[in-house]
């Protein structure tokens, strides 16, 4: 992943040595942890921004994060501008609802929908039981569920109290990014991890080409758990993951999967976010060349599943494209 960030960070100043322009403005876009799907699209947005848009004064920076939780904060405090966020994380935070009940978070917009957040609860083959998502009922293990005030944390945390799944009691806690949960379960140090993101997801990727197929097992979810889940937030829908986007996967996996969007500040310039969005929607080919969750980004879903309001750039770039707006997405 370094490598990736590296190379998009030398076509940039590559770019801006053949203009010779004064970047007048500097957006810092808020991903999450190296090893997941945040981080790489967020750096190619920001490097796509930067290359399209520097004549006109634009560029932008993207930065690792401990994932959705921080991203809201960070947009509270004007630490950042822009933000990948998970559904559930808008949803809450806009709505002053669970982790932020009674103390709702109206400094954001959304932006376009990107792909979506799919579950990936990941155990060692040999502590299975149903496959399925329960068997981390009285587990009994070392389990990851995300850096610390992570969306990671939060969203499994949610999930897991549909079925009275408790961590610390059920299982026992620790709190490790996507690679590092990775390499804790190849070290025998944790028997599972929660790594939710879009598929093919890095540390996925990496557990079942280091231990095989057979000793991995992402955990499903039945038609009848994916409904407790939608009854304590009703944003997940079904989602499978084919049968051979991870190495030596033979049967489909039947799991479930959250949306992303990406946010912005109120305060950012309607005229700078047109631009950017503009730009994201005519270059979409640059971003499904860096990661396959990107596919999923299509104009006509640009706003499908958005949990919180558009920013007045956006809805000037929407109405563009003929695409009807909920009034509940306009507020500005």
């Amino acid at each position: 992943m370094r490598k990736l960030t590296v190379f998009f960070l030398a076509v940039v100043f590559a770019i801006s040595g053949l203009t010779g322009n004064l970047v007048a403005k500097q957006y810092v876009i808020a991903t999450a942890t190296t090893g997941g799907t945040y981080y790489p699209v967020g750096v190619a947005l920001a490097t796509l921004t930067s290359i399209k848009l520097r004549k006109k004064g634009i560029t932008a920076n993207a930065i690792s994060s401990a994932g959705s939780g921080e991203n809201v904060d960070m947009l509270k405090n004007k630490e950042v501008d822009f933000a990948i966020l998970q559904g559930l994380f808008g949803a809450m935070a806009y709505n002053g609802k669970m982790k932020y009940e009674g103390k709702p978070m109206k400094d954001m917009r959304s932006v376009t929908m990107l792909w979506q957040n799919v579950e990936h609860f990941v155990i060692l083959s040999k502590y299975k039981k149903t496959g399925t998502i329960t068997d981390l009922k009285n587990f009994g293990k070392g389990f990851s569920i995300g850096k610390r005030g992570s969306g990671t944390e939060g969203s499994g945390r949610v999930i897991l109290s549909a079925f009275g799944i408790e961590p610390d009691k059920d299982f026992r806690t620790e709190y490790l990014g996507y690679t590092p949960s990775a390499q804790a379960m190849m070290d025998n140090r944790i028997a599972g991890a929660n790594i939710p993101a879009g598929p093919p997801v890095s540390a996925i990727t990496q557990l079942f080409a280091t231990l095989g197929a057979d000793k991995i097992t992402v955990l499903e979810f039945t038609d009848q758990q994916l409904e407790q889940v939608r009854k304590v937030f009703p944003i997940w829908t079904r989602y499978i993951i084919k049968a051979g986007v991870y190495p030596g996967q033979k049967q489909d996996i039947r799991t479930i999967a959250q949306p992303n969007f990406l946010a912005v500040r109120p305060d950012v310039p309607a005229e700078d976010v047109y631009l950017i969005l503009k730009t994201i929607y005519d270059n979409l080919p640059f971003l499904h060349n860096i990661h396959k969750a990107t596919m999923a980004m299509k104009l006509e879903k640009a706003i499908d599943g958005l949990v919180v309001p558009l920013h007045p750039g956006a809805v000037k770039f929407y109405k563009e494209k003929g695409l009807k707006i909920p009034a509940n997405l306009i507020v500005d």
